[in-house]
């Protein structure tokens, strides 16, 4: 019997590497069409990264809150959601300022109007987790819980839109030329197969982390913190990575900031209309959206400094990441006790 656990065990491990894998690859050919398509419709390099690139490299999150609201696991998706958002701020640019030979050029765009987007994101979200526990509570439980139901859903959409609005408005204002290509269909093509094949990996790594999650006793959301976070930040990572050493710092830093964004605003929105609600626990949600929330200053920060990302910055970025999941790994075994009812 211990036998058969530990080939079970080995085999949830096996498939949570090879779906990686499978999202790896489905987020080359995500970047590759949305680079050609971007660039055949004229979109500027600030608009490519945090809307185009942004929204397909985040797939993998919408699928992981829709699998795991349909699922019953809930908390293992915002869980994703959250723990990818901390993943992308601190990691993403941190790997990229450190693959790329010299730092990493930001600009005032990115700085004062993404970042700054970015706070207000979080600061939206945190306003409807809150509205949720305050009048949609779960009586049946004296914690912090709540359900986002689909009229508070709505709230963090109609500012996604307003983003879009803003954004529709500087490709307007930019006037970018296009740059035409004969493969438009192919490219649409790679970007659905893209898709696809995310799709398929995403519903596998859900079910492969919530037996591991069963079987070490970790909860959901600390498991979607973690592992769910890191398998589906490898799109953004792969994006922002190649956006940085082609020379392209406004792509790879609005993709990251753009994923984001799309994440709160979108992703986790889109799986409540699907699934109907879904049960946010205040107490564990309300100190990682906090942590999220330094974690952003700390990345405006060292980007507002000579509008460049520096290799010293970029070691300090992934130094923080490193406390995080210290932190994360001292909460899920009870040598910390800063969130509550997780």
């Amino acid at each position: 019997m211990a036998m058969g656990i530990e080939t079970g065990l080995f085999g949830h491990v096996l498939l949570v590497v090879v779906t990686a894998l499978l999202i790896w690859v489905g987020s080359g050919w995500l970047e590759r069409g949305s680079e050609e398509l971007a660039g055949h419709y004229g979109l500027p390099a600030v608009v490519q990264g945090s809307v185009v690139v942004a929204v397909g490299s985040s797939f993998p999150e919408l699928v992981t809150v829709i699998v795991t609201a349909l699922s019953g696991v809930p908390d293992m998706g915002v869980g994703g959601i959250v723990g990818s958002a901390v993943f992308n701020v601190l990691v993403i640019p941190a790997v990229a300022g450190l693959a790329t030979a010299s730092a990493i050029e930001s600009s005032r765009t990115i700085v004062y109007k993404e970042a700054q987007f970015y706070m207000i994101a979080v600061s939206a979200l945190i306003v409807t987790f809150a509205l949720a526990v305050i009048y949609e509570p779960v009586t049946t439980s004296g914690e912090l819980i709540g359900t986002i139901t689909r009229p508070l859903a709505l709230i963090p959409l109609a500012l996604y839109g307003l983003y879009l609005f803003i954004q529709y408005q500087d490709v307007s204002d930019a006037a970018q030329p296009t740059e035409p290509t004969d493969s438009v269909p192919r490219m649409w093509g790679l970007l659905a197969g893209g898709l696809a094949v995310i799709l398929v990996a995403v519903h596998q790594l859900v079910a492969s982390v919530e037996s591991l999650s069963t079987a070490f006793g970790v909860p959901e959301f600390m498991a979607g913190v973690t592992i769910i976070a890191a398998a589906t930040s490898l799109p953004d990572t792969l994006v922002s990575v190649r956006s940085a050493t082609n020379g392209n710092g406004s792509t790879s830093l609005g993709n990251v900031l753009g994923s984001n964004t799309f994440d709160l605003l979108v992703a986790i929105p889109i799986g409540v209309l699907i699934a109907g609600g879904i049960v946010v626990n205040f107490a564990v949600a309300a100190p990682m959206m906090g942590v999220l929330t330094v974690a952003t200053i700390l990345l405006f920060t060292v980007l507002r400094t000579e509008l460049t990302l520096t290799t010293t910055e970029s070691l300090v970025l992934l130094g923080a990441y490193f406390v995080f999941v210290g932190w994360v790994a001292a909460e899920s075994v009870g040598l910390s006790h800063l969130i509550r009812g997780a």
